[in-house]
């Protein structure tokens, strides 16, 4: 353990009824890339920022070398000076300033700072550690990818022991994903520790050493990345283990479902998201679905269809029609319908009440200035509160004032009530009670069974396996594979997800 340059022990922390961290240990040792795996809610971000000082741990300790004594870290000042860094996804430099600037910005002692003399020294910097820029360049020329690399070229200028690379390649491409792994691996031959917090299964087998697996706000493991497969890797952050479960069949597959009708047709559909190109279908009476983990590209794909994302290419189709969807508003003309995976910020309007909650999307479609009449939205309100079971007060409630799940159901009535003929439900059952959630999912199926065409994704395997007849696998931005029939089992989707059952 002489290398071993940080170390948490036993890390507790709790927010108001959430457990976020339980008993977690992680130890990260000089000259070695580290992964730091889970799903959404797994901790991650809990336990970089407890690491950080952005958050004060309740129960635990902390370590770095040299320091003989368990540190105490009260702010990302501290942290820093303690020789821990963090580069974020987005950047956090100024766009506006040079790249040397950038280096040295609030570093310089100086009263009339000589940037001759900065310059030369940044361009050692860069020359060293390989980043192709220049020091007078403006920072907002350089491409996402080498602006973070001067954040990366500063905390190692700045004695850096431990970088904390949170989400770096989320934006990047795959040459400059290239570049940034070439500096890691540099960073990795002087002793920089570096932990690497990613969703891309591929990135972490091509650059990491090992691996540290969270699940719900507890320790599932440390791995060496030869001694762990993908597909178990991918069962681990799942909490399943292979073959655990019996299949899971639909136990009520909508009779419709073998309709040779076409609602959705993308064929080589790419958007701005990064998403790479795809093809998909969907049925009359069809519920398919998209499996993957978290940021694997399963909303990127449906967001492309919606309109929330701008094409960049391919073609889109609706019933064997060509259709240029460049806004959810002709989405929503065209029969589609979107229920997002973040209620809080793309669905509810917390200040409006139930019924006006219920009429937004078809009020939008009809135009705001031919407004409903107040015994038309009741009437429309009253329908879904009753069709859906929604618990409120009346139709005059807040939305803000309903537990989670009925909110939910106000969401979806939202979409049922513009009658679509394709209807998108990502992540519909987060957050919400197992009754609700069964609800829903019987609802999906008589929806099918009565003609819609429905994209149903969700991060709970068992979901997928009762609701949808068809699943579209997803791996870091690609499709990865298809599965029907005897194929949806648990065990397949883990294997596809992780790359074949070969994979390593």
């Amino acid at each position: 353990m002489q290398n071993t340059v940080l170390t948490m022990q036993n890390i507790y922390k709790s927010f108001p009824g959430v457990r976020a961290l339980h008993n977690v240990d992680f130890t990260l040792r000089e000259g070695e890339i580290h992964a730091l795996m889970g799903e959404n809610g797994a901790g991650k971000s809990t336990l970089i920022k407890v690491l950080t000082g952005v958050y004060a741990k309740d129960a635990g300790e902390i370590y770095m070398k040299g320091t003989g004594k368990p540190v105490h870290i009260k702010s990302p000042q501290e942290a820093q000076r303690l020789g821990i860094s963090t580069v974020y996804q987005e950047i956090t430099l100024c766009p506006n300033l040079t790249v040397a600037e950038n280096l040295f910005i609030g570093r310089t002692d100086d009263l009339f700072v000589d940037w001759k003399k900065y310059n030369s020294r940044a361009e050692r910097i860069l020359g060293g550690l390989k980043i192709p820029t220049k020091p007078t360049k403006q920072l907002s020329n350089c491409s996402i990818a080498v602006q973070q690399m001067v954040a990366i070229a500063r905390a190692v200028d700045m004695d850096c022991k431990v970088l904390i690379l949170d989400e770096p390649t989320s934006s990047l491409d795959e040459q400059e994903v290239a570049k940034l792994f070439t500096l890691m691996r540099e960073l990795k031959g002087r002793g920089v520790g570096i932990i690497f917090v990613t969703h891309f299964l591929d990135q972490v087998y091509e650059v990491c050493d090992k691996i540290t697996v969270l699940r719900n706000g507890e320790l599932v493991g440390e791995y060496q990345i030869k001694d762990l497969p993908r597909v178990e890797l991918v069962a681990k952050m799942m909490g399943k283990e292979l073959g655990d479960l019996a299949e899971i069949h639909n136990e009520a597959q909508p009779s419709i479902m073998n309709s040779k009708e076409a609602i959705i047709e993308a064929e080589e559909l790419t958007s701005t998201s990064g998403i790479k190109p795809f093809n998909f279908a969907s049925h009359k009476g069809e519920v398919t679905g998209f499996a993957g983990l978290l940021g694997s590209g399963r909303s990127e794909c449906v967001r492309a269809i919606y309109g929330a994302d701008k094409v960049l290419k391919g073609k889109l189709r609706i019933k064997g029609e060509n259709v240029n969807i460049t806004t959810p508003i002709k989405a929503m003309k065209k029969g589609i319908g979107y229920l997002s995976e973040d209620r809080k910020r793309d669905g509810i309007i917390g200040d409006l009440s139930v019924r006006e909650n219920i009429i937004l999307a078809l009020q939008v479609m009809r135009g705001f200035f031919r407004p409903f009449t107040k015994t038309q939205a009741q009437a429309f309100a009253d329908e879904y509160i009753s069709l859906l079971g929604i618990k409120t007060a009346s139709a005059d409630t807040p939305i803000s004032s309903l537990s989670g799940g009925n909110q939910q159901k106000v969401i979806l009535a939202r979409w049922l009530l513009t009658h679509p003929d394709y209807l998108i439900l990502d992540e519909p059952t987060r957050g919400i009670d197992i009754g609700t959630k069964v609800e829903i999912q019987k609802l999906v199926l008589k929806l099918a069974s009565e003609g819609m065409s429905i994209t149903f994704i969700s991060s709970e395997i068992e979901e997928m396996l009762r609701t949808c007849s068809r699943l579209i696998v997803m791996r870091d931005l690609h499709v990865v594979g298809e599965l029907k029939g005897d194929d949806m089992t648990q065990d397949k989707i883990m294997y596809t997800i992780a790359g074949g059952s070969n994979s390593k």
